[in-house]
Order: structure tokens, then C-alpha cells, then sequence
């Protein structure tokens, strides 16, 4: 007996070995299809089937929620009627493909996107289904998708190639115009004038190579492929380091309040990218809040997945007193291109800052912190490599 196949929300055959196809049992409607053990609202696609007169047999739910269309009152009217579709040049896609006549050699349709009534754009295939290769047409399937979350993907794209363009323009245009200077008019300027020149050119070179330093952490956490190399980190002394670098950039020393809280457990993570996390929260508290910038570190417990008892962790609070962060904005804290104010910033650190805490199977969160600034905690489990366990 020949099997009807489900996958991607359309139906294939598949031919039993040494099967004709004269003798291929006619497709189940979708009434049957509990005997195969699948029910078409299952699919997490949208789903239209119509039989050999053209007229519509199943629609599941998914098809029903992105056309809008009842699946009861859809049942039995012609399938044209039902998915009134056109193409991107307002021609209507029925009369162009005619399933049901044109070459019999035609097996369906790719995906390609189309339009419902009113505007709504959707991706639509379809699978024409045969009792034999140029037999007539007894079944088509239509698979229909959303393209909502597609557009997402493709405006967050958009969105980092502009501010990667952005970010870079200014640095390279600083770099390429005091080189230009510098190699033209060398014996003009004075030595403290080339020596500004240069720093101004070394600096920008830092940023350039901080952004692709960023978006080499975007592709790495989106793919998954974000490496974690473990090694014994001492917090406290990895936060002074942060403090003393901006006390000597100008930054006072009391602006700053430090409070750990003994005994902290022994912590093994990446030493790289927790300075990473460190700096990008530090440098949101000094550039975007007001006040004194207060870091505890505490520790704590951290439940690992799938086991009952809790494992010794450390957690680290970077908190300021400034106006904090509104709370309709405190869910979209963690993703692209979010900006606590216009005061500069690509919005990718806090992204990258969650990614990285994640990738040590921690976490972080967001809140007001008492002084009514914002608060920032994350949590590391121990993360003891497995051959010292």
C-alpha cells in the first residue's frame, strides 16, 4: 500500500518498491488523515487542499489564521474563490499557473510571495499531485506562510548594515582625512600637532575595530557558535580594573562604589568576554546615568536545567541614580539597536552583553534601582570545567 507523505505543510507520494502506479489507493481526505496519525491543524503552516473538480476539501488552521477565511465556509467553493491571490503586478495567480490545465508534466509551483485581498503579502507554493506523470491533476496543495517574521529578519538586517555603514563613515572619513594631512603637509606641523593627529587617527582606529569586533559577536551569538573558554576569574579584582581605567581617564574615584560581599564562590568563565559584559554595563551607568555608580557582587544560587538542587553562583549588580529606563521600554532592553538616549552607541552592547551571559548559562535582567536609576544584574553559575568536577 503507497503512503501519502507530510512535510512543510504540503502532501507528497512515495512509491512502495516494486508498486505501479495504477495500483496507488486515491489521497485521503482530510477526514482520514487521523489514520495516518497527523491532523492537518498539526502543521505549522498554512494548509489548503482541493480535489480534482477544483473545489476546496481541507483547510487547516494556520491557513485559516493568515487568510482570514472560515474553514467551514470554505469547504466545497472553488479554490480561486477562496484564495483570491495575485502577484506582486496585480495580475491574478489562478489564471496564470492554471493548476488543473497547461503542461501535465508540471508538478506544483515554487515559493514565491503573493498577495490576499486588501494587501497582505504571504509566500505561497503548491503541489500538484498526479495519479501517474502526465495524468490529470487530482489533488493541489497550497502551502501558505506568514512572511511577518520574515520582514523582521530582513528589517533587522537592513537596520545593521545602516548603522554599520553609519558607525563606520565617521571613523574612516577622521582616519582617511588626517592620513591625507598629515602625508601632504608633514613639515608644517609641529610635533604636538602630528602627535593630536595621530592619536585622533589611533583612536578611531580603536572604534572601527571595536564595531567588527561587535558584529563578529552578532553573527557568532546569532549561529550559536559563541566559543566560551573558561578560566578562573577573581570579579572584584575585574571590576576595580574597570573603575581604575576610568578614574584615570578623568572619571572621579568617588563617583564609584565597589561593595563585595565575602566568601565569593570560586568562578570559572571567560575572562575576555565577562570584561566585556563589565564594560559594556559600567560605560552605560557613566554615560547615560547620573550620579554614583554602584556595583555589588554577591553571592548566589543558580538552578541548573533538568536538576533539583540549586549550585553556587556569583551575581553582579551595576546600578546608577539617574532617570533609569521607562518601563514600557524595559522588554526591548536586550535587543538590537535599543538606545537609552541619542548620546551615541551602536544599541548592539546590551545585545551582545545578553548573549554572552546566556553562553555561560546565566542570566540577566533589568529593573530601577533604588535610588530610582536603572539596575542591571546577571548571574553566573560556577561553571567548573568538567575535568576538576
Amino acid at each position: 500500500m503507497p503512503e501519502e507523505r507530510w512535510g512543510t505543510g504540503m502532501i507528497g507520494t512515495s512509491r512502495a518498491p516494486g508498486a505501479r502506479d495504477a495500483h496507488r489507493a486515491p489521497a485521503p481526505p482530510c477526514d482520514d488523515l487521523a489514520a495516518l496519525g497527523i491532523a492537518p491543524d498539526d502543521l505549522p503552516d498554512g494548509l489548503v487542499i482541493a480535489d480534482e473538480h477544483g473545489r476546496v476539501i481541507c483547510v487547516n488552521a494556520a491557513a485559516a489564521r493568515i487568510t482570514a477565511v472560515c474553514a467551514t465556509d470554505a469547504l466545497g467553493r472553488r479554490l480561486e474563490h477562496v484564495l483570491p491571490l495575485e502577484d506582486l503586478d496585480g495580475r491574478r495567480w489562478w489564471q496564470l499557473t492554471d493548476p488543473y490545465g497547461g503542461l501535465a508534466i508540471r508538478v506544483g509551483q515554487p515559493e514565491r510571495n503573493l498577495l490576499l485581498p486588501g494587501g497582505r503579502e504571504v509566500l505561497v507554493s503548491a503541489r500538484y499531485v498526479r495519479t501517474h506523470p502526465t495524468g490529470p491533476v487530482r489533488r493541489v496543495l497550497v502551502s501558505l506562510r506568514d512572511t511577518e517574521a520574515r520582514r523582521r529578519t530582513e528589517r533587522s538586517h537592513a537596520e545593521l548594515i545602516a548603522t554599520v555603514a553609519h558607525e563606520l563613515r565617521s571613523p574612516l572619513t577622521s582616519v582617511k582625512g588626517f592620513t591625507a594631512t598629515l602625508l601632504a603637509k608633514w613639515e608644517r606641523f609641529t610635533d604636538d600637532q602630528k602627535r593630536l593627529m595621530l592619536e585622533t587617527v589611533h583612536a578611531d582606529a580603536n572604534r572601527v575595530t571595536r564595531l567588527i569586533a561587535e558584529l563578529l559577536d552578532i553573527s557568532r551569538i546569532d549561529s550559536g557558535r559563541l566559543e566560551v573558554r573558561r578560566q578562573p576569574v577573581d570579579m572584584g579584582a575585574a571590576v576595580g580594573r574597570h573603575i581604575q581605567a576610568y578614574v584615570a581617564a578623568g572619571q572621579p574615584a568617588d563617583r564609584f562604589l565597589l561593595r563585595v560581599e565575602q566568601p565569593l564562590p570560586p568562578l570559572w568563565a571567560d575572562p575576555d568576554k565577562i570584561d566585556q559584559v563589565l564594560g559594556n554595563l559600567l560605560e552605560n551607568a557613566v554615560r547615560h546615568g547620573e550620579g554614583t555608580v554602584t556595583i555589588d557582587i554577591t553571592p548566589s544560587v543558580s538552578p541548573r536545567e533538568g536538576e533539583e538542587e540549586e549550585n553556587t553562583a556569583t551575581s553582579v549588580t551595576v546600578s546608577d541614580e539617574g532617570p533609569g529606563i521607562p518601563e514600557e521600554s524595559m522588554n526591548r532592553v536586550f535587543t538590537r539597536f535599543w538606545r537609552g538616549s541619542k548620546r551615541g552607541g551602536t544599541g548592539l552592547g546590551l545585545y551582545i552583553v545578553k548573549g554572552i551571559v546566556e553562553a555561560h548559562g546565566g542570566t540577566i535582567t533589568v529593573g530601577r534601582a533604588r535610588g530610582g536609576g536603572a539596575e542591571f544584574r546577571f548571574t553566573l553559575p560556577v561553571g567548573t570545567p568538567a575535568y576538576l568536577q
